[in-house]
């Protein structure tokens, strides 16, 4: 950059809250309720900024320390997202399905996507209960190995293996004898 193209010296203008919220989306789905979260703590750092920067200006200046509501104008951004599908919040289950099914259980699943003010729809959850078994077992045999042999304190650590990734007891049960079993068939 040459002094002479007239950008040298400005400071970067701060990307709008619009395009602060393209720019996270771009990078991985959000749920509204996470985004708005996002958007809220961007403005009111902004405001912050901002107030400092007129504070530091003129010391004669007091603001009353109020800040305006910013809720309004983030629920505006996200309001433009949806209308433009920015922000698809069956995109956000879809990908957070597809990113931890192979890690955890239909439950754990649940539990983060109610922490999101959503959940799985019927077909969905029949879906990743259709496959949890097997999955279930790949994660025990990644983890443990294939080993038949197991005492009950080894069987108790797989049992809280699974259960903490958020399998039930009954299906981390029944994994652990498919596995112990060395087959596919469940017993």
């Amino acid at each position: 950059m040459t002094p002479s193209d007239g950008r040298r010296g400005r400071a970067a203008q701060p990307l709008s809250l619009k395009a602060r919220a393209v720019a996270l989306l771009a990078q991985r789905e959000h749920s509204a309720m996470e985004l708005r979260r996002k958007l809220l703590r961007i403005a009111r750092d902004r405001q912050a900024e901002a107030t400092e920067a007129s504070a530091s200006l003129s010391d004669d200046f007091q603001e009353d320390g109020e800040s305006p509501d910013l809720a309004p104008e983030v629920d505006a951004v996200l309001d433009w997202l949806k209308a433009n599908g920015y922000l698809d919040e069956s995109r956000f289950v879809e990908s957070r399905i597809h990113v931890r099914s192979q890690r955890f259980g239909q439950r754990r699943i649940e539990q983060e996507l109610a922490q999101h003010g959503l959940s799985l729809d019927a077909e969905q959850r029949s879906t990743l209960a259709a496959g949890e078994l097997d999955r279930a077992c790949e994660l025990l045999r990644r983890k443990f190995g294939d080993d038949p042999a197991i005492d009950a304190a080894a069987q108790a650590k797989r049992l809280r293996f699974l259960m903490g990734r958020g399998f039930g007891s009954d299906l981390a049960r029944r994994a652990i004898r498919r596995v112990a079993a060395g087959s596919d068939v469940d017993e």
